[in-house]
């Protein structure tokens, strides 16, 4: 419907009185009063949406204008221009409403760029804007945008969905992929807020401004498995491309897309990318998607008294061609409800305005007053549309359903809605995995400890209580036998405290095999230190006594005769102080360890492993240890003690059971033998008759090296003799020297 012109400055009262009855008053008679609605529609460029808002935009006005009990008095009239989405071309129409008559109540811009031009100077004539097809979050801020509204919600629409289909899922570690775009990268930091309210987290977030292939290389590299993209349809074809190659698919991995691109985008193809159809299908199969709610998707009556099956009816009658050829047809009922909401918002207005002495055809302007009645009757606006509930957030925004949808068997799949208004998750138990169940969000590391084998613990404690057992056998036997001659002159005490020391390191084995299959982690200290004491002082005893017989065995044979008899009757007591002092040390050392730096339990990590059966599962095997801060410096060196000794406590037994030689200390008394033992004697023995050989051979060699330095001395004599005797002899030799030097050596060596 064409807008009447304006009179021109400078034209006589009679014709600005008659122009001004023109524009307040509608043709035909009806009485009603026009109030004009400036409107700005893409009817062509990026997103060619009034190709189909506008009609619903004349749908909506006829049916208002229809009504009585809606705006009685007042008649909505609509004068557009075709801004083909271009804030430049916007801008000449914008200008050309707010200076040409008549007075405009609202401004209903379309695209996202146009919209924001729009909203950020129609504050400046206290202008409301209201649009039907802007979702660019950055829309939402209320201190750039004060008087902004939109019946198209914002694109953080589907954050809200997204994160009570984490929580539905279980999944708290979420990754993200953008294009580098200003509608991408606002609506991911409300994710980004909305995720860290909800208790989750995006651990790894990457972007892209033309080609994908580094940042999903890095989601692979990342370990990401549940994915939200953000990014237009061309893009989407290169970043599926990628996850192909990149084998970011599958039963470990969930991406979530934006649900507005075509059912056939991922078959299209592309001279962009060098994946097949069949590839990309496979790439892309099971992703969810999230999308705004145009249409209401219940069959029930809105305010205009139709359904929302009756209003796309009544379009395409309008239209007159293939909806899926018209720009914005999926928007249309976003524009007839938003012609709805701004009608009950001045039809609210009215009667308040009333209350005040004022009227709707008093606005202008500079008339603020009338501006904010608007905006408060809009930010309260409630009512059932043909694209569902219509309600406003703080920000303007509309609040509208999400309809998620699966990707199953290459058919997108109605899965569920999500109602933010009041957090109601419809849902149809109609998912589908590929895995057979959602996936997990990441690698769950199961951590797993790693205990000693039953089978061989319970083998070496056999062991060890028979060693045990032995060493009780010899000490009892010792102790039975201490009258014998063999027994005494071995020093039975020293073989006691051997046995005993035995017993003590044997039985460290139990501690030993001891870990967490058996004691938790509250004993496990103990069992380290009942370990340590077993150790150090079984040592000390076994190997301090059997050091302290061998060092006096060393002291009788290495001593001068006039002393060996000196040693071999060393009082006992001072054997005795020598095991009492190195057990002593080592007491003390391991005292001081206990209270410096006591051994805990430590956990050693290995290797992950990956099972077979469940890919999205890790196993960490772990192991304990008894350990302590400066173990590696602190502790004690005992091979000292023990290198080079051997244990000579079974010899006694053996010689008293296969000689049956049971002397008594009396009988022993009367014999002539020593306390030397036998097999140091034969070694000595032998020793010696090797050294009478050796010098028999070193003089026979002697000998002969005498009989050859007389032989060389014979015959340089000789040599000296025919010299003298034969001189022209001597003058022929010289002159053939060079070819008788072989008769010269054959001669001296004759």
């Amino acid at each position: 419907m064409a807008s009447v012109p304006a009179a021109p400055p400078g034209s006589p009262r009679w014709l600005l009185v008659l122009s001004a009855l023109l524009v307040s008053r509608p043709p035909g008679g009806t009485g009603k009063k026009a109030v004009h609605v400036g409107a700005l529609f893409p009817m062509s460029g990026g997103w060619p949406g009034g190709q189909a808002c506008l009609p619903a935009v004349r749908m909506a006005l006829e049916d208002v204008n229809s009504r009585r009990d809606i705006l009685p008095d007042y008649e909505l009239r609509l004068i557009h221009h075709d801004s083909k989405c271009d804030p430049g071309q916007a801008t000449k129409y914008l200008y050309e409403l707010l200076y040409n008559d008549p007075i405009k109540i609202i401004l209903m811009p379309g695209c996202s760029s146009v919209s924001t031009l729009v909203a950020e100077a129609a504050r400046m004539w206290n202008l409301i804007v209201l649009s039907y097809g802007s979702s660019s979050p950055a829309l939402s801020n209320r201190q750039r945008f004060p008087t902004f509204f939109r019946t198209h919600p914002s694109a953080t629409l589907h954050n809200p969905t997204r994160v009570q289909l984490f929580k539905k899922w279980g999944w708290t570690k979420i990754a993200t992929i953008q294009q580098t775009t200003e509608v991408f990268t606002s609506t991911l930091d409300d994710l980004d807020q909305r995720v860290k309210e909800a208790g989750l987290e995006i651990t790894f977030r990457q972007s892209f401004f033309s080609d994908p292939a580094a940042p999903v290389r890095n989601l692979k590299r990342q370990d990401a498995r549940i994915i939200v993209g953000l990014f237009y349809e061309t893009e989407a074809r290169k970043v599926f491309c990628e996850v192909y190659k990149e084998k970011l698919y599958g039963k470990k991995y969930v991406w979530f897309l934006i649900g507005w691109y075509a059912d056939n985008w991922f078959r299209i193809k592309d001279p962009a990318i060098n994946c097949t159809e069949a590839e990309m299908a496979e790439a892309v199969e099971g992703h969810v998607t999230t999308e705004i709610v145009m249409l209401n998707p219940e069959n029930t009556r809105s305010i205009s008294n139709m359904t929302s099956q009756e209003f796309i009816e009544k379009l395409q009658k309008r239209l007159g061609k293939n909806p899926e050829e018209t720009g914005g047809f999926q928007e249309a009922p976003l524009a007839y409800d938003a012609i709805w909401a701004l009608a009950l918002a001045l039809n609210k207005t009215s009667a308040e305005l009333v209350k005040k002495g004022l009227r709707l055809e008093d606005f202008n302007y500079n008339n603020k007053n009338i501006t904010d009645e608007i905006y408060r009757a809009l930010n309260s606006s409630a009512f059932e549309g043909v694209s569902g509930h219509v309600v406003f957030d703080a920000s303007g925004s509309r609040m509208a359903w999400t309809l998620i949808e699966q990707l199953q068997g290459g058919v997108y799949k109605k899965i569920g809605y999500y109602d933010s208004t009041k957090d109601n998750l419809s849902w149809y138990n109609n998912d589908k995995w590929i895995g057979g169940a959602p996936p997990a969000d990441y690698t769950k590391v199961i951590t797993t400890f790693r205990f000693l084998s039953q089978k061989l613990f319970i083998s070496v404690s056999v062991l060890a209580s028979l060693g045990i057992l032995l060493a009780i056998i010899c000490l009892a036997f010792n102790i039975y036998n201490g009258h014998v001659r063999y027994i005494q002159n071995s020093q039975p005490y020293l073989n006691n405290m051997t046995a005993v020391g035995c017993t003590l390191a044997l039985a460290a084995v139990f501690p030993l095999g001891l870990d967490g299959y058996h004691i938790g982690p509250g004993l496990f200290p103990f069992v380290c230190q009942a370990r340590l004491w077993l150790l150090g002082l079984g040592f000390s005893l076994a190997y301090g006594s059997m050091f302290t017989k061998i060092w006096w065995v060393h002291t009788v044979f290495t001593k001068k005769e006039e002393k060996k008899e000196k040693r071999k009757t060393l009082e006992p007591w001072k054997l005795y102080a020598t095991v009492g002092l190195l057990v002593g040390l080592d007491v003390v050392t391991l005292i001081i360890w206990q209270i410096v730096d006591p051994l805990h339990r430590t956990i050693e990590e290995f290797t992950k492993e990956e099972p077979k059966t469940d890919t999205d599962v890790s196993i960490l095997p772990q192991l304990e240890h008894c350990s302590s801060t400066k173990m590696n410096t602190g502790r004690p060196s005992r091979g000292v003690l023990g290198r080079g000794s051997e244990s000579r406590g079974a010899p006694q037994m053996r010689r008293l059971i296969t000689r049956g030689e049971w002397q008594s200390e009396q009988q022993d008394t009367m014999k002539t033998g020593s306390s030397t033992n036998n097999n140091e004697e034969e070694k000595s023995r032998l020793l010696e008759k090797e050294n009478r050989e050796l010098e028999k051979i070193i003089a026979e060699k002697e000998e002969r090296v005498s009989e050859l330095r007389q032989q060389l001395q014979d015959r340089q004599q000789l040599r000296s003799r025919r010299r003298s005797s034969n001189p022209s002899r001597e003058q022929a030799d010289k002159l053939g020297r060079g070819n008788c030097d072989g008769s010269r050596v054959h001669l001296l060596y004759k």
